[in-house]
């Protein structure tokens, strides 16, 4: 029934089969088991420390059968903590829900509030990743966090809880309320003079200018932010995607939308090769907003190398437990097989994805993935289903304010009003597209509208008026002229010469 390997007092002893040892501990008193499993435990604590650090998860085990709650309750914290750090996020939340079930157990009182502070942030933080960050479960896990910190009057642990309660409003689409827990984050970094919270207050409150089409604000903050930056900031970071990835990552599409190509996909390589340095997380999400900086500036010409950046996305996700990159990763998979001929392939891998995406109340994102919904129908020779999906995208946008594709929302729409011969319609929908960027100084977008607003013209026979509408715009750029974006303007602008 059990084997002994190696010499005593040095021997390992095991048994034959798990079903034996089960059968063997259930013979044992609860009283026995408990003595023997806190014995175990104070040998660890005492003479193995190695172990204590390395498998917190053990200790917290042997303490929580030992009916050593409170001990356990810190070890399946730390357990929790290390798991996060790791990525492996499963475990975290099971270990960190484990510390809370028995913490309902304890007395009421400020040392026990304390525990549930910290398990209920790493919780937020580990649930964020493992089911997605607009799950209604990591806002429950900041909101309980919250109040305890007014409670306990904690302000060291609010900023914490801020960017928690940042991300998961961001990605529901409630962006007016993320853009005031920026504010309550650069608040916070005055009123304690901490350079760290304010790093990252900037950096947040750049990424709710980006979403919400303020490019010039976000360009500024963005910039802010990386003069404030220092490496060692990461260890307070309390999210699973690392800020200075985010951070670069924001920057580069903020630029691509301006109109600064070039600076933009430097700043994009460097973010990718951080990552891939950094862990598993951090490299699927800057592999999907890579996507979409490829999306924007290389179009259908780039589709062949994004399609391989999306199967490394999916499997990256797959092998890790990333749900909320897993839909993403099908769209763009989905819009590059479009963009390769085969529309009819795609459409149902975006939808897939959009209903994935749905699911856990990601709002986020869904007028953009809707645009690359509608460009498939298009490809597909279905425009009317596209123009369906583009005015669903327009009810959103209006709903959640995310504004920083909606030039090309309405680009598309012009592009599919041409495809059923509605010239009207489709001039509209591109002088549309033209107004929204001016607005948001959005040069790129401008461009992507005006080429095709000047393309309508010359068809028409107007020839000088399009060329008096693309010329000044394009003579504006002073980079990025060896990109699809551009060089269909050039071609233009020498046809109508």
């Amino acid at each position: 029934m059990i084997f002994r390997r190696g010499t005593p007092p040095d021997a390992e002893y095991t048994f034959k089969h798990a079903l034996v040892q089960d059968a063997t501990y259930s013979t044992l008193l609860k009283t026995r088991r408990q003595q023997i499993h806190s014995k175990i435990a104070t040998t660890l604590e005492e003479n193995f420390l190695d172990m204590v650090t390395a498998q917190p998860a053990l200790l917290a085990h042997h303490c929580t059968e030992a009916g050593l709650a409170e001990k356990a309750v810190g070890y399946w914290l730390k357990a929790g903590q290390l798991s996060v750090t790791r990525c492996t996020m499963t475990e975290a939340v099971a270990q960190l829900k484990k510390g809370l079930e028995l913490l309902g157990g304890l007395p009421n009182g400020a040392q026990r509030q304390e525990q549930e502070l910290e398990l209920q942030i790493t919780l937020g933080q580990a649930l964020i990743a493992n089911k997605g960050y607009g799950a209604p479960e990591p806002g429950e896990s900041y909101d309980r966090a919250r109040q305890l910190c007014q409670h306990l009057n904690r302000p060291q642990q609010l900023g914490q809880i801020l960017v928690g309660q940042f991300v998961f409003r961001l990605v529901r689409g409630e962006l007016n309320r993320a853009e005031h827990h920026a504010k309550e984050l650069c608040q916070l970094g005055e009123a304690r003079n901490d350079a760290v919270w304010k790093c990252f207050g900037v950096e947040r409150s750049g990424t709710a200018c980006l979403w919400l089409g303020k490019f010039i604000d976000a360009r500024t903050y963005f910039e802010n932010y990386l003069s404030l930056w220092n490496s060692t900031y990461r260890a307070f970071w309390p999210s699973p995607e690392d800020l200075w990835v985010a951070g670069v990552l924001d920057l580069s599409r903020t630029l691509v939308c301006l109109g600064y190509i070039d600076q933009a996909l430097l700043r994009q390589n460097q973010a990718l090769a951080e990552a891939r340095r950094l862990s598993p997380f951090s490299l699927t999400h800057a592999l999907f907003f890579v996507l979409i900086g490829d999306w924007a500036v290389g179009r259908a010409r780039w589709a062949e190398p994004m399609l391989r950046s999306a199967d490394e996305l999916l499997a990256t996700s797959d092998e890790h437990g990333f749900p909320f990159w897993l839909s993403g990763g099908n769209i763009m998979r989905g819009w590059c097989l479009g963009a390769m001929g085969q529309p009819a392939a795609g459409i149902p891998m975006v939808l897939q994805g959009l209903g994935t995406h749905r699911a856990p109340g990601a709002n986020l994102l869904l007028p953009f993935f809707l645009t690359t919904l509608a460009e498939l129908y298009g490809m597909a020779g279905q425009p009317d289903e596209g123009l369906n999906v583009t005015a669903e995208a327009a009810k959103l946008i209006a709903t959640s304010q995310e504004r920083w594709a909606e030039a090309e929302m309405h680009r598309v729409r012009g592009t599919l009003f041409l495809l059923m011969n509605g010239h009207a319609a489709a001039e509209d929908s591109f002088r549309r597209a033209i107004i929204v960027a001016r607005r948001q100084s959005a040069r790129f977008w401008e461009l992507r509208a005006a080429t095709n607003l000047a393309r309508l013209r010359r068809d028409q026979g107007k020839r000088a008026e399009a060329r008096d509408l693309l010329a000044p715009l394009y003579d504006w750029f002073t980079e990025g002229f060896d990109t699809p974006v551009l060089q269909e303007a050039k071609a233009l602008l020498d046809e109508l010469a």
